[in-house]
């Protein structure tokens, strides 16, 4: 089942950032809280993480310090303002790791035209410089498996940043 080995990641990445004594946030849109919620899952997580940010709207992502002008060059939807949104939390609670999560899952967003359902762009921003990815989320039958999906594919690229091993699964 995609929860329990979702949750098996995160667990492990957890571990991981206590054992590095590195910090954590992020900054999420459609996955609305969830990759911040399975970090927080793991005990002794609160040395680590030191906040998050759940921006669904675009007003929020403003305030929260993503950059207008890369949401009107590039689009709400966009690796650039993923990046902006990993760097922007990352900035903000001075965490060695930022994510940043924008897209649309199993719908369209009536608040962005330019939303296109099962896109989703995300970020993680470091010390060293933040990377960016695409995915299309294929359709799926509740949106915590849409959520789940998109944690278990930033949990990879999580795990490869921190030098961890993957599970292929």
């Amino acid at each position: 089942m995609l929860e329990n080995t979702v949750r098996e990641k995160y667990t492990r990445i957890t571990n991981t950032l206590i054992k590095k004594q590195l910090s954590i946030t992020t900054m999420e849109s459609c996955t609305s809280g969830q990759i911040a919620s399975l970090i927080t899952d793991t005990e002794g997580s609160s040395a680590i993480i030191k906040g998050a940010f759940v921006t669904y709207s675009n007003e929020a992502k403003l305030r929260c310090g993503v950059s207008a002008d890369v949401i009107n060059k590039f689009g709400v939807y966009s690796m650039e303002t993923a990046s902006e949104m990993a760097g922007a939390c990352r900035s903000f609670y001075d965490a060695d790791i930022g994510i940043g999560v924008t897209g649309t899952l199993g719908n369209m967003d009536p608040g962005n035209e330019d939303s296109v359902p099962g896109e989703v762009y995300f970020a993680i921003a470091t010390r060293y410089g933040t990377e960016s990815w695409f995915s299309k989320v294929p359709g799926q039958s509740s949106r915590l498996d849409y959520k789940l999906y998109m944690a278990d594919l930033i949990a990879d690229a999580l795990m490869e940043a921190l030098g961890m091993e993957c599970d292929d699964n």
